[in-house]
């Protein structure tokens, strides 16, 4: 039994090392070393898209919120609030500008 044990452990670890030693010499190969630069260069490519889209949306992104700060500012310089048209932003409204007398 015990012998038979070894037997299988010795033959599988051989197994294992013809193949991991397949896969090493089929890397060092003119085909397996154009294989991984491909792949590095594919990987870079898309990792080059990925930064210019997130660049993109990031630039909308703030040229939207640059947009609306200045239409805020704007209206408040003209004297007005955003939310309340024709009030001054400073003071509150007086009764005339309510509608009560």
């Amino acid at each position: 039994m015990k012998r038979s044990f070894w037997f299988v452990a010795g033959a599988s670890a051989g197994v294992y090392a013809a193949a991991r030693a397949r896969r090493a010499a089929e890397i060092l190969t003119v085909d397996g070393l154009r294989d991984r630069i491909g792949a590095v260069v594919v990987g870079a490519r898309m990792f080059r898209d990925e930064v210019a889209q997130g660049k993109a949306e990031a630039e909308t992104d703030l040229r939207e919120r640059i947009t609306l700060g200045l239409h805020e500012r704007r209206e408040l310089m003209a004297g007005t609030d955003p939310g309340t048209a024709g009030h001054d932003a400073f003071t509150e409204p007086t009764d005339e500008e309510e509608g009560t007398s």
